[in-house]
C-alpha cells in the first residue's frame, strides 16, 4: 500500500507548503495538500501530477476539528503529517485588538493542536510516523510589534515539546522546525520586495532546501531523533 503525507497549510506554488508536498511526492508518497484556497491547491496538485507524483487537494481550515478529521479520513495509510499553517501578525502592542490576538492564537496554536491531535490518533496505533510543526524565530523569543505572533508560535513550540515527550516513546517522531529568517516565497516577494532585494543571493531560506530538511527529519533512525531543528540563511544574524 502507498503511504501518505498530509500537508496542512499549503498555499501558493512558490510557498513552503507546496515545496514540502513536492518533496514527499518525489519519494512515492501520495500527498494530501490542505489549505483554504482551492485554486492554489489545485495548481500545486497539477504540478505534482505533471512530475509523476500523486496528490489530492482538500480545502480545510486547520482550526476546525471536524474539517481536519475529514481530511485525515481521506488518507488510507498516513505516515507523515506536516503542520505549516500560520499567520504572521505585526502590530504595535498598544494597538493589538483582542480579535487580532485571538486570530494569531487560533491559526498558529489551536490549528497546530488540532492537526497534531488528529495525527497522533491515527499514527500512534501504528507505532510509526512523523509529525512536523513549522515554527519561526518568534517561537523562541518575542520582539517589538510581534506580541500576538510570538505568543502564538511559542505556544505551538510547547505543543510540539509536549507531544514529543508523550508520543515519542510510542513510536511517533515529533519535530519542531525553527525557520529563523525570511522564506523566499510568493508571500514575501509580493508583500516586501525591498527585503528580498536587500537579502541578496541565498539571504532568504529556499523553500526546497527547507523541504529537504523536513524529508531528512522523516528519514532519521529512531535511535537519534531530532526534536528541534534550526534553519537559517548563512548570513542571518542570531
Amino acid at each position: 500500500m502507498v503511504t501518505e503525507a498530509i500537508i496542512v497549510g499549503v498555499g501558493a506554488e512558490q510557498g513552503l507548503g507546496a515545496a514540502v508536498a513536492r518533496r514527499f511526492a518525489r519519494e512515492g508518497h501520495r500527498v494530501l495538500v490542505a489549505g483554504r484556497t482551492m485554486d492554489k491547491l489545485a495548481a500545486v496538485v497539477e504540478g505534482i501530477t505533471a512530475a509523476g507524483g500523486t496528490a489530492e487537494a482538500i480545502v480545510a481550515d486547520a482550526t476546525d476539528s471536524l474539517e481536519i478529521a475529514r481530511l485525515f479520513d481521506r488518507a488510507a495509510d498516513p505516515e507523515i503529517v506536516v503542520f505549516n499553517a500560520g499567520v504572521n501578525i505585526r502590530t504595535p502592542f498598544r494597538d493589538i485588538s483582542v480579535e487580532t490576538f485571538e486570530e494569531a492564537w487560533r491559526t498558529n496554536t489551536l490549528g497546530g493542536f488540532v492537526v497534531g491531535r488528529e495525527a497522533a490518533r491515527r499514527l500512534v496505533p501504528k507505532g510509526r510516523g512523523t509529525l512536523i510543526f513549522t515554527g519561526a524565530t518568534a517561537s523562541l523569543r518575542g520582539a517589538a510589534n510581534f506580541a500576538a505572533f510570538a505568543s502564538a508560535k511559542a505556544g505551538l513550540r510547547a505543543i510540539a515539546q509536549s507531544a514529543a515527550r508523550e508520543l515519542g516513546p510510542l513510536g511517533l517522531h515529533v519535530a519542531h522546525a525553527v525557520i529563523d529568517g525570511g522564506i523566499d516565497g510568493e508571500r514575501l516577494r509580493q508583500r516586501r520586495p525591498e527585503r528580498v532585494a536587500a537579502a541578496g543571493e541565498d539571504g532568504l531560506l529556499n523553500t526546497d532546501a527547507i523541504a529537504e530538511a523536513y524529508w531528512q527529519l522523516h528519514r532519521q533512525h529512531r535511535s537519534a531523533w531530532t526534536l528541534e531543528l534550526d534553519l537559517r540563511p548563512y548570513k542571518e544574524t542570531f
